[in-house]
């Protein structure tokens, strides 16, 4: 029971994405050929949601939920490996034609290919985890 706002959370944002048509390859492919500003649309306002919540975390505004004010890391000076990685979750979305986040709002749809996705972005999370500290930070 103590998972269920989370669980309900997830549920409205994948039943969310799945009305925004966000998991739908024609509109992410439309996107990358530059056909349509759906997709934009949907990624800006995310993104912008998002700056606007983490202002008022900075801020104090919003607090944890142990109500302390929540302390951000400093960015990492080498600011190249965050245009690596954007490259990399690019070409990942480009070529499988969805993104990771949609690909269980994918799997609760029906389409059960998406289960060899799943395991294939677990199999990258864990040997990320196995090889952390061997791989440059």
């Amino acid at each position: 029971m103590k998972l269920f706002k989370y669980m309900a959370v997830g549920f409205v944002f994948g039943f969310g994405m799945w009305k925004l048509e966000a998991i739908s390859t024609f509109r992410i492919i439309e996107m990358f050929h530059f056909q349509s500003f759906h997709m934009y649309g949907i990624i800006i306002t995310g993104v912008l949601i998002g700056m606007i919540i983490t202002q008022l975390f900075k801020t104090g505004k919003i607090k944890t939920k142990d109500g302390q004010i929540h302390q951000f890391n400093p960015k990492a000076p080498q600011w190249w490996r965050y245009i690596l990685g954007g490259i990399i979750f690019g070409m990942g979305w480009a070529l499988t034609g969805v993104c990771s986040g949609m690909m269980f709002v994918l799997l609760g749809s029906g389409y059960t290919v998406f289960i060899v996705f799943i395991a294939a972005a677990m199999l990258g999370t864990f040997a990320y985890g196995y090889f952390r500290k061997v791989l440059p930070h």
